[in-house]
């Protein structure tokens, strides 16, 4: 059955495969328009660089007049990303407009990204850390985005990924260590 919800999302499939905006990706799962699964590549000069992150995307059928439910799948550490990875950004709430499509909406995302908003977090430590310890931040997010999903190609990355390729075990200790020195530093060690 073709309801309007569905004839937008593929007006929204078709516009994102012709025009598909720099760094993302999107399209719906298998057999299901409703649900979709997208990808974002982290923005240049932000510690997300290099990095690939899974999301999805659920719509109801009283979109594009209610915002979809946007969820990473991919672990990540931002001030704006809840730990369920429901992203708290105003297009997706309370600044929704129809005239948004899939398209904007990741661009949107990528966005936030590269400029996290602290004064209205998800994620409270994440936001403490970005506004009083930004290079601890940086390195907290590094070290979850590898440990997470290590992008093999990514030239930045070289030394890690042939670790991981190599020696999976290896590798996680040395991120484990970025971590905990991370916590050392910022006076936050997590119990045993």
């Amino acid at each position: 059955m073709t309801t309007p919800a569905r004839r937008r999302l593929m007006r929204d499939f078709k516009r994102l495969q012709e025009d598909p905006p720099a760094g993302v990706s999107g399209a719906p799962s298998d057999n299901n328009i409703m649900l979709w699964n997208a990808v974002i590549f982290g923005p240049h000069d932000t510690p997300f660089e290099d990095g690939t992150f899974k999301l999805t995307i659920e719509f109801t059928e009283e979109y594009p007049n209610k915002p979809p439910s946007v969820r990473f799948i991919s672990k990540m550490f931002h001030p704006n990303v809840y730990a369920d990875g429901s992203i708290c950004l105003d297009i997706l709430q309370n600044r929704w407009s129809p005239t948004y499509d899939v398209s904007a909406i990741l661009t949107s995302i990528q966005s936030l990204l590269h400029d996290p908003n602290p004064n209205s977090p998800a994620n409270n430590e994440a936001a403490q850390l970005y506004r009083e310890n930004r290079r601890e931040y940086e390195k907290k997010v590094a070290a979850i985005s590898l440990l997470d999903e290590p992008n093999p190609n990514s030239p930045a990355n070289n030394l890690a990924a042939k670790l991981y390729q190599e020696n999976r075990r290896e590798y996680e200790k040395k991120v484990k260590v970025v971590v905990e020195e991370s916590w050392i530093y910022t006076g936050e060690i997590p119990a045993e």
